[in-house]
């Protein structure tokens, strides 16, 4: 079953734009015509005056701001207060329209129509407008990094995610620390196919969350693996589908991480045993041909004891005993539970046969046969020695089964430390990675 079941599901939720609120004729000297006319007229001292006239203060042009400008953008503003963004629209093209704009004027014009089309949905226009706001570097630091978020959401909402991209990492060089736009980072170099980008940054995300001791969200994980997936990166997907598993054991995503492992190409024929152990305890036996199988290749290898269990197991599930093969199944289950009874006659001197071989091969297969019987601890003592005699033909299997057994007797710190033992590059090391995560999930 795919990880990422309906991925774009998660893309479509969207980010709210930032609230802008606009008071743009706040703290701005307004000079009508008149005014200015005063200002630069010569002072006739009065009989109450002192004859010393004070200096007029000088006008900055560059900081005026024009009583016909302010007019029609402070109409426009209760507009927008009250969602007339449209009415709105048509008033700051009225200022617009007053010839000889100041830098204040053009800054106040800027600002008051991106916040009106952002109102009416006319993204082009807002950003374009945020972007001249920005430019003249008159915002206060506060403002400046709200609205290089909204110019960031607005280009993702737009589909523009390139821009959605460089905006976005402008906000968060900037010092903003708003979680959900870095995430929207990570979904807009997903969409604009910056694969290799999309993985560094929530590798980065999740190996923060897990050092703070948080559980990363299931999104982020499940959005991993579709990066990986877009990167034909198969080591990758199946570091992404271990940590789901970690976090978020649903038995469907088990089947996914076990099926991957047993489809790698040359899959070794001795390891489907330890398949179906793996699905066994994962809950994900439970198909009629998989409880057979089990019990088949437990026979197979000399441990009776497992192969009744398995086959018992299906009887009271219901999964067996019905159907065409229901006689095969219980013929199965007959075999099983004599070989039991002959097994428990031979075991005591097979351990002993075992002891004076040269090597340890014998010691941890009668071992773990007594582990499958119910002898846990014998069992477990002598899969012990015969890993310690040496000689073991298939030594990183030979620890795997070795962990199985120390789960199964309850023994779980010894467990995950002999599933982190399992080495090499093949099928027994990425099984003993899944039973490593049932076994630190496990309530042993």
């Amino acid at each position: 079953m795919n990880l990422i079941p309906d991925f774009r599901r998660a893309l479509g939720r969207g980010i709210a734009l930032v609230a802008l609120v606009a008071t743009v004729a706040a703290a701005a000297p307004i000079a009508s015509a008149q005014t200015l006319r005063d200002s630069q007229r010569p002072q006739t001292p009065t009989p109450t005056q002192t004859q010393t006239p004070s200096p007029t203060p000088a006008v900055d042009p560059n900081e005026l701001f024009r009583e016909q400008v302010a007019k029609p953008l402070q109409a426009a503003e209760e507009l927008i207060k009250a969602g007339k963004y449209q009415e709105a629209m048509a008033k700051i093209h009225e200022a617009e329209q007053i010839a000889g704009r100041t830098p204040l004027e053009a800054y106040l014009i800027d600002r008051t129509r991106g916040i009106a089309a952002a109102g009416l949905g006319d993204t082009q226009t807002a950003v374009k407008s945020f972007e001249a706001v920005l430019a003249s570097g008159r915002s206060p630091p506060e403002e400046q990094s709200k609205l290089t978020e909204a110019i960031a959401q607005m280009y993702f909402k737009a589909k523009d995610y390139a821009n959605a991209v460089t905006w976005t990492q402008r906000y968060l060089k900037a010092g903003g620390t708003d979680p959900q736009m870095r995430m929207q980072l990570v979904r807009s170099l997903y969409l604009a196919e910056q694969y290799g980008a999309a993985a560094t940054e929530l590798r980065a995300m999740i190996d923060a969350e897990e050092k703070s001791g948080s559980k990363p969200a299931l999104d982020q994980l499940q959005l991993l693996g579709s990066v990986y997936v877009k990167m034909n990166d198969g080591a990758g997907y199946a570091y992404a589908l271990e940590k789901v598993l970690a976090y978020y054991p649903k038995k469907e995503y088990w089947v996914d991480a076990i099926g991957r492992v047993q489809g790698k190409p040359g899959f070794p024929e001795h390891l489907q045993l330890d398949v179906l152990r793996l699905q066994e305890a994962t809950g994900t036996l439970t198909e009629p041909a998989q409880y057979t199988a089990m019990a088949q290749l437990a026979l197979r290898i000399a441990a009776p004891g497992e192969a009744k269990r398995v086959i018992d197991q299906g009887f009271a599930a219901g999964v067996l005993g019905k159907g065409p093969d229901a006689d095969e199944q219980r013929k199965l289950r007959d075999t099983a539970s004599k070989q039991v009874v002959d097994d428990e006659k031979v075991l005591a001197q097979n351990a002993k046969d075992a002891a004076n071989a040269t090597d340890g091969n014998a010691l941890v297969n009668v071992g773990y046969a007594m582990v499958s019987a119910g002898q846990l601890d014998k069992g477990i003592a002598l899969m012990e020695q015969g890993i310690q005699k040496g000689g073991i033909t298939r030594l990183e299997e030979a620890r795997l089964h070795l962990a199985i057994a120390y789960l199964a007797a309850g023994q779980k710190a010894k467990a995950i430390a002999a599933f982190k033992s399992v080495q090499g590059g093949d099928a027994t090391a990425d099984l003993a990675r899944l039973w490593l995560i049932h076994a630190q999930r496990s309530s042993g």
